[in-house]
Formats: structure tokens, sequence, C-alpha cells
């Protein structure tokens, strides 16, 4: 007699799943194969790399660090800056995209834009905005608003949409005006959510402005290029130390701010 077995959940036929199974070990076998290798760079590469590692144990802060004290700063300026004008219009574009609360016109107005800002990878952005603004830290906090509107924005919509609707109904039956239930019966809901996601994107906004440096939207990615450029692997380990520093410190700001909210 044959044992019961729980189904597949999500291709119950065996012999269907073994066919996927052969048909994306093939495909990978054929992708493999199809590309190309340079195996001498691949050595070369490898001792770039542990030469890289080596640096980065061993971070040099004193070489260049008039550049690196200035391209922090930058960085830090930028984040700061876009990080709190784009929380500021997050807020009305978040809100306008949630479609509980928000008309059709003003919903499908705002989810397109949040949309069409999180089809664009910053690099991409900062790409188009140092070619229409010229090099420097202007185009940079451009870019990181712009992805910072879109990231919070749908979040936060997403956010408003999940919340308990009994007490934005009973907070209505009292005769509240739109602001007062806002006020009353959405913000405290998803406000501690909002703080946390705020902390995580200057997170994400100040490791993006070292990437976004690198095409000369300001920060220290220019100065992380340069000495990579230079095979200065001591500075750039170091660029990367403080950078990992920055990012581990909001971390535990985030989690002691998270805590006092709720």
């Amino acid at each position: 007699m044959r044992t019961w077995q729980k189904p597949h959940y999500l291709v119950p036929n065996k012999r269907v799943r073994i066919a996927l199974w052969v048909f994306f070990a093939l495909y990978l076998i054929v992708g493999i194969g199809s590309i190309e290798v340079n195996w001498l760079r691949v050595y070369e590469g490898l001792e770039r790399g542990g030469r890289f590692i080596e640096g980065f144990l061993n971070p040099d802060f004193t070489r260049r660090a008039t550049d690196i004290y200035a391209g922090i700063l930058e960085s830090l300026t930028m984040t700061v800056t876009s990080t709190v004008v784009g929380i500021l219009l997050s807020i009305p574009f978040g809100m306008g995209a949630a479609r509980n609360i928000s008309p059709r016109p003003i919903y499908l107005f705002c989810r397109s834009f949040i949309a069409v800002s999180r089809s664009m990878q910053e690099v991409i952005v900062a790409i188009f905005l140092v070619a229409l603004f010229g090099f420097g830290a202007f185009a940079g906090f451009l870019t990181l608003t712009y992805a910072t509107i879109g990231f919070l924005g749908k979040l936060l919509a997403e956010e408003i949409e999940e919340i308990d609707r009994k007490q934005l109904e009973a907070v209505t039956s009292t005769g509240a005006t739109w602001l007062q239930r806002m006020h009353v019966a959405i913000w405290p809901q998803v406000m501690p959510r909002m703080i946390g996601l705020s902390f995580y994107r200057f997170d994400i906004n100040f490791r993006e402005s070292a990437v976004i440096g690198i095409v000369g939207a300001g920060g220290i990615g220019a100065t992380l290029n340069t000495s990579i450029d230079r095979y200065e692997y001591d500075s750039a380990g170091a660029i990367l130390i403080l950078i990992i520093l920055i990012v581990l410190a909001c971390e535990y700001l985030s989690g002691w701010i998270r805590k006092w909210v709720s």
C-alpha cells in the first residue's frame, strides 16, 4: 500500500517538476558556457583582490585625510538634506497613493509618480542630473531626494492601507475632519514604522552617495574611486571602514529611537 505524501506546494505533478529541474539545469549549463572568461585576468584579479583585502585590514587614514574628510562631510550633507526633504515630500505622495483614504484621481497620480521613481536606479538618475546640472553635490542631492520619495512613498502607502480600520471608523463616526482622522487614527499606527523606514533610507542614501559620486554627483565616491584607480588600497579600506561605521551608528540610533517611540 502506498503511503500518502503531501503534494508539492507549487508543482504537484512529479514529472512536470522533474522536467522543470532538467530545463533549469540545461539553461544554467548553456548560460555558463556562453560567458567568456579570461582566466589570466581572473588570476591577476585574485592578486589585486588579495592586496585590497590587505589594505582593508591595514587602513591608512592619513595619506588622503583631507580628501576623505571633505568627501565624508559632503556625503553626510547630501544624505541628511536629501533624506529630510525626501521624507517631507514622500508623506503627501504616500497619503495620496493609499487607496483607502485618497480619491481615485489623486491615487492614480501619486501611484504613477512613485512607480516611475522606483523604476530608475539611482546611478541612472545621477548620470542624467550630472549632465543637466553639472558635477557636484547638487546633482547628488536631487538624485537621493527623488529616490527617497519613491521608496518611502510606496512603503508609507502600503502601511496606511494595512491599518486597523476599526480605529479609523470609530474616529470617523465622531464627525472628525480628514486631518483629524489622519492625526488620531492613522499616524499613531504608521509612525513607528515610518521612523524605522526613514532611518533605513538614511542608510541607503549614505551608501548610494558613495556610488553616485563615482559618476560625478559629489560625495565620498569620487575619493574612493580615485584611491582604487591609483591602487591606494589602504586609503580605500579606510574609506570603506568609515562608511561601515557610519551605517552601524545609524542602525543603532534607529533601533533606539524605534524602541523609544513604540
